[in-house]
């Protein structure tokens, strides 16, 4: 950016797109013209000659009869004008509205999607939650996104669950491999493969359960599917013969019985009737915290003592059965559904 300022013809310059939504406020530009010597320059995105931030400080000049306006240029990229408006009205001059804010934070998350809510909250001057929910709110039938670009502008994957499988692979089929070898060969934080390695010393998944994704278990790709050679040595807490944590020792993560349940898991999860309200959030976490597919029940069937089989048996028919009439309940509504329409068509007078 120019910092030496230059006299400019109003006349050349385009407004700005503002993040306002009431526009220019006559009263402050009454206030601004009082003080006009001592303003600062209007600044300029110089490519485009629209105006980044200053509208108020233009009127102002206009109502005082001038024909000019000092200002400053800004060189940045066209789709970086927006984002260095709405931060510059945030630090100086008439404050923006929280709904001027949320608007603009909808504006920038459509504009640059993968932007982290704390990067798009440092620009319009909000928390992150409250991003958060804006990201919410706009995100309905927009592609989903596995990284974030941070204040720091670096780039974070939201979702490691495949990252993690590599290494916890890696870690079996050579238990002295170095972390650093395995952060170089799966571009995990050495922090994170230091936990990958503490959970399979303890026999644990790789994956933290509130980390696990149903689609990045299913996309987890041939590196997890390399099986282990003869005599190689098995990771300290994963039992030879037994079936390691994600079956990282040498079959695909996830089996093809498990894959229409957890496609139609995630479905459910980015329907925006559900994922909008209130009951259909609360289902989902209901339904995320019941869902049970074979790689779950049978990495914990070997942890069932000898005399508690009957008594697990048991539960786990009851638990069946409940889930039978659920789902009698739900092909009784989708016919019950399918009749009512039926009806209603039958009813309506035919149009002549």
């Amino acid at each position: 950016m120019e910092r030496s300022p230059r006299v400019v013809r109003i006349d050349e310059l385009i407004p700005a797109d503002s993040p306002r939504l009431n526009g220019i406020d006559r009263a402050h530009v009454q206030r601004l013209a009082t003080v006009y010597a001592s303003l600062p320059p209007v600044l300029v995105h110089r490519p485009t000659m629209r105006v980044v931030d200053g509208m108020h400080r233009i009127s102002a000049a206009l109502l005082k009869g001038l024909e000019t306006v000092e200002v400053t240029f800004f060189d940045g990229a066209e789709d970086q004008v927006f984002l260095r408006s709405v931060a510059a009205n945030i630090t100086n001059g008439l404050p923006l509205s929280v709904a001027d804010r949320k608007t603009a934070a909808a504006r920038i998350l459509a504009s640059h999607p993968t932007l982290s809510d704390r990067a798009v909250a440092a620009h319009v001057g909000l928390d992150a939650k409250t991003v958060a929910g804006v990201r919410t709110c706009s995100a309905a039938g927009s592609p989903l996104l596995n990284v974030r670009t941070g204040a720091d502008g670096r780039i974070h994957p939201l979702d490691r669950t495949a990252e993690r499988l590599h290494a916890a692979a890696l870690l079996t089929q050579d238990p002295a491999l170095s972390l650093r070898s395995v952060v170089e060969q799966t571009g995990l934080s050495l922090g994170t493969a230091h936990d990958v390695r503490r959970r399979l010393l303890r026999g644990e998944d790789p994956v933290p359960q509130s980390r696990q994704s149903a689609s990045a278990m299913l996309d987890a790709g041939p590196a997890m599917q390399k099986p282990r050679a003869a005599g190689a040595p098995v990771a300290p807490g994963i039992r030879p013969g037994r079936p390691a944590p994600s079956a990282v020792a040498g079959k695909p993560p996830v089996s093809p019985r498990s894959r229409a349940p957890m496609e139609a898991l995630r479905k459910l999860s980015h329907d925006p009737s559900l994922r909008h309200s209130d009951q259909g959030r609360e289902l989902m976490r209901w339904l995320h915290n019941r869902f049970l597919v074979d790689e779950a029940w049978r990495r914990r069937a070997d942890a069932v003592p000898a005399h508690c089989v009957d008594s697990m048996a048991e539960l786990a028919q009851h638990c069946s059965d409940a889930w039978r009439r659920f789902a009698e309940e739900m092909v009784r509504r989708r016919h019950t559904s399918a009749a009512d329409v039926a009806e209603i068509r039958a009813t309506q007078p035919t149009r002549r």
